[in-house]
């Protein structure tokens, strides 16, 4: 089940004028970052960080959707999901609407996931259970190459800008 955290938009303030927009300049000196388009360093952020984690995937020959089908069909207390389950949960996060359920099917071929006894719900194999955890072994790695240099303080406030940028957008798209 995926959980929805709503954030209510920030009041504007009337103190601190919003600098004019200016073109995406990958080269920005920081008291020129204020006015830099967010969907260009976002983009970029995205792009650098998902081909970094999907290049080191492909190397263990494993993919990001699969990596999420191990922890969907393994999430403690959720019970086994069914392939439904597993496709409906992923579907925000993944790219199209064909990777999950591929990855069901690529989990099930290679046997890290299989079919319970009533021929809906999914569980790890016990080769399963030992990808993950190679896998997990991994992502974590990938993890701290990706936070070097960023503590958890300023983490959590890059986050914070994210879901207050978000839920800005979505009120503006309730009002339009």
């Amino acid at each position: 089940m995926t959980q929805t955290r709503t954030v209510s938009p920030a009041p504007s303030s009337s103190l601190t004028p919003s600098p004019s927009p200016a073109p995406a300049d990958p080269v920005a000196e920081d008291k020129d970052l204020a006015t830099q388009p967010f969907g260009y360093w976002g983009g970029r952020a995205h792009k650098a960080v998902i081909n970094h984690i999907r290049d080191a995937m492909a190397r263990v020959d494993v993919t990001q959707p699969q990596w999420w089908t191990l922890n969907r069909v393994d999430a403690e207390g959720a019970g086994h999901p069914t392939r439904e389950d597993v496709i409906t949960g992923l579907a925000e996060i993944a790219d199209t609407p064909y990777d999950a359920s591929r990855a069901v099917d690529h989990l099930l071929h290679r046997g890290w996931i299989a079919v319970d006894t009533d021929g809906r719900r999914l569980h790890l194999t016990e080769d399963g259970r030992a990808a993950k955890a190679r896998i997990k072994t991994l992502v974590t790695e990938l993890r701290a190459e990706i936070h070097t240099g960023i503590g958890d303080e300023e983490y959590v406030a890059a986050l914070k800008v994210l879901r207050r940028m978000i839920a800005n957008v979505e009120a503006a798209g309730r009002r339009a």
